[in-house]
């Protein structure tokens, strides 16, 4: 049988398995119009999981997912907050929308859950400030920050104290930024935050120095074990290019 009328037999047959199991309607038009990829997509992202269900089969499904529909997280979450206006459903859009670089309209879900028994909630104030942050309002960032410690004084976060210091370096408060991240590593010795820290020493003239950590930095990486490396492949990548530049 020629290869054509065997490629749009499995394209039928898959298109009837997605209305038969009421699959998002976007996959008939991912069949139809991509011959060869649609259908090994279909396969590895709608049926293998429900034969394979094991961890790596789960990432590997939503990496194709997201390729195939980026907005469907964004989607799901938008209808969710509709159903329900629960806090977690408020929350769960809050970081669909930051992750979406719709940095207002985050804010603006993180205020709308920042409410009641949740008004200091601090992974909602955490959030809040990220999305403060990632719009380019470093002063806000900090402040809410400032008011999440206060309401919240035993809450511990590396990546919230990493946000910090790196508010404070938004705003030019460079001497007290350095003081937070020296106090940082004081619990946290996190590739990031040795980083952002030697980094900073850069900026503020400290070349040598930087250049010294930075190249401790990535030694150190050199013991750990690959698994690891891949773990911090972005900020061994940017230590690299710092020091080389």
């Amino acid at each position: 049988m020629p290869f054509f009328i065997v490629s749009i037999l499995v394209q039928v047959t898959l298109i009837v398995h997605v209305i038969r199991t009421g699959r998002n309607s976007l996959w008939i038009w991912v069949l139809a119009l991509l011959p060869m990829a649609g259908p090994i997509a279909y396969v590895l992202v709608e049926i293998l999981p429900e034969i394979f269900g094991g961890r790596r089969a789960r990432r590997a499904v939503a990496s194709v997912r997201k390729t195939i529909d980026p907005t469907r997280d964004l989607r799901q979450a938008h209808k969710l907050a509709r159903i329900t206006d629960s806090i977690d459903a408020k929350r769960r859009l809050a970081e669909q929308l930051l992750a979406a670089g719709q940095y207002a309209d985050a804010i603006a879900s993180y205020r709308a859950a920042l409410t009641g028994l949740y008004q200091h909630d601090p992974h909602l104030m955490l959030g809040l400030a990220r999305a403060q942050f990632a719009s380019g309002d470093a002063s806000a960032a900090r402040q809410t920050l400032d008011e999440l410690i206060a309401a919240n004084p035993d809450f511990r976060s590396i990546d919230g104290h990493i946000l910090y210091a790196r508010a404070l370096e938004g705003e030019g408060n460079l001497a007290k930024a350095a003081e937070e991240y020296a106090a940082l590593l004081n619990y946290d010795a996190g590739v990031e935050a040795r980083f952002r820290q030697a980094a900073l020493m850069k900026r503020m003239g400290e070349k040598t120095q930087a250049h010294e950590l930075l190249r401790k930095l990535l030694d150190e990486s050199e013991l750990a074990t690959r698994h690891a490396r891949q773990l911090q492949k972005e900020w061994l990548d940017a230590a690299r290019r710092e020091l080389a530049s």
